[in-house]
């Protein structure tokens, strides 16, 4: 409802009616079981957006053939971008050191094994 009227609302048809809407025109009561059924319909194509997440960077690669639910998605984890970057931290270190390097990390492991 906080989306203003006008050209984001009529042109591409990606947000909701207004339930008013659905309730007395047919046109948006179609448009909402589109939505809801079917998803948006993005055009064809792939991309990578990286938000910054509590415990560092979480990444979504999203390829789309034109339908309404992705082809191909990925998530990349910040658990696994950090490990990432522990054969650096742990050079030259004793092996009594590694366990509370790791810990630094503070890395979840069921999310960092894909």
């Amino acid at each position: 409802d906080k989306i203003p009227q006008g050209e984001v609302r009529l042109k591409h048809k990606m947000v909701l009616p207004r339930k008013q809407e659905v309730y007395t025109r047919m046109e948006e009561l179609i448009n909402d079981f589109m939505l809801v059924n079917f998803g948006a319909m993005p055009e064809p194509g792939e991309t990578y957006t990286a938000i910054e997440a509590p415990k560092g960077e979480l990444g979504f690669f999203i390829v789309s053939i034109g339908e309404g639910h992705p082809w191909k998605l990925k998530i990349r984890s910040p658990s696994a971008s950090n490990l990432q970057g522990l054969p650096v931290m742990v050079e030259g270190s004793m092996i009594a050191d590694v366990v509370a390097i790791i810990g630094s990390i503070d890395p979840v492991m069921g999310e960092a094994d894909k």
